[in-house]
């Protein structure tokens, strides 16, 4: 597989106007447990090695603070430093021990479209365990972008992704064999699109999606299977106005995987999914897709 600085996709950080209703749906409902909390921060963890997928800060109102991406080496942590100061990207934290409760020595900067993204090495671990219906840990990012062509040229040039498939409206970029870890939608505003949580199979898609209709949560779109990255889908909006997808079975890519372009990527009239069963999405889900800000870049 092709020699990545950024080895994977680790967690994200939301604000939230309503913190308590907040860690409640995501410990209750969604399937995360709470394993920290430090200076007003709720971090909680899949059921995956990562110490934390998710951090919830309280905030005036919703937003994406930042992403967060594990490096290969401490080497590659100071050398994607460098890299990002290269592209003009605002320097939020230069690399040094990480004050969060993971750990590790980290750094942030801000992309020049807005998005916060924070590069860790060395932080702590779990032991991974495999529990039907609960998530295992992120699968991507989707990110809302007014320019996706300068923003996709960044994740390859500066932070070493590569262009796994470029459909009309979106572009995939992996940092792994996962076909992809951020995805690029095109889209008026700069934002977060959503968030995607892997489970452990198409089973547990379909039991998580099950529990979220029993409390209330009923599904904006899905369930279906993607066309890039070849996964199972099922989208909902959390109390907070984010977007959250539950997705199994995404497509694993070596070298060999040739990247499609927009041509390669169209459905028949009227079908949303390869399956062509998953009804068209709720108007509440389209709109919560364009609603969520990146967290103002500091004065």
């Amino acid at each position: 597989m092709s020699d990545f600085p950024v080895t994977a996709l680790r967690s994200v950080e939301v604000t939230t106007p309503h913190l308590a209703g907040s860690v409640e749906f995501y410990s209750k409902v969604w399937g995360l447990d709470v394993v920290a909390e430090a200076d007003g921060t709720v971090y909680l963890a899949a059921t995956g090695s990562d110490f934390h997928v998710l951090e919830l800060t309280p905030g005036e109102a919703t937003s994406l603070r930042k992403i967060s991406f594990r490096t290969r080496s401490l080497e590659d942590l100071h050398r994607l430093f460098a890299r990002a100061r290269q592209a003009v990207c605002e320097v939020i934290n230069s690399p040094a021990p990480s004050p969060a409760p993971s750990g590790g020595t980290s750094f942030v900067v801000r992309e020049p479209q807005g998005c916060a993204m924070e590069f860790v090495h060395g932080d702590h671990v779990r032991p991974p365990r495999v529990i039907a219906d609960r998530p295992e840990r992120l699968a991507h990012v989707n990110i809302n972008s007014a320019d996706i062509e300068t923003l996709s040229t960044f994740y390859q040039d500066t932070l070493g992704f590569r262009l796994t498939d470029r459909s009309k409206l979106m572009a995939f970029l992996c940092c792994n064999s996962d076909h992809h870890a951020i995805v690029l939608a095109e889209a008026p505003r700069n934002g977060l699109n959503h968030i995607a949580f892997l489970m452990p199979d198409l089973e547990s898609v379909m039991r998580g999606s099950g529990r979220m209709v029993d409390h209330g949560h009923p599904i904006g779109w899905g369930v279906g299977r993607h066309g890039p990255g070849d996964n199972v889908f099922a989208y909902f909006v959390d109390p907070a106005g984010t977007v959250i997808e539950y997705t199994a079975e995404v497509l694993q890519i070596d070298d060999s995987y040739v990247a499609k372009g927009p041509t390669d990527w169209v459905w028949p009239p009227g079908r949303t999914d390869q399956w062509g069963i998953a009804p068209p999405k709720s108007d509440t889900c389209k709109t919560a897709q364009l609603a969520i800000p990146f967290t103002a870049a500091r004065a």
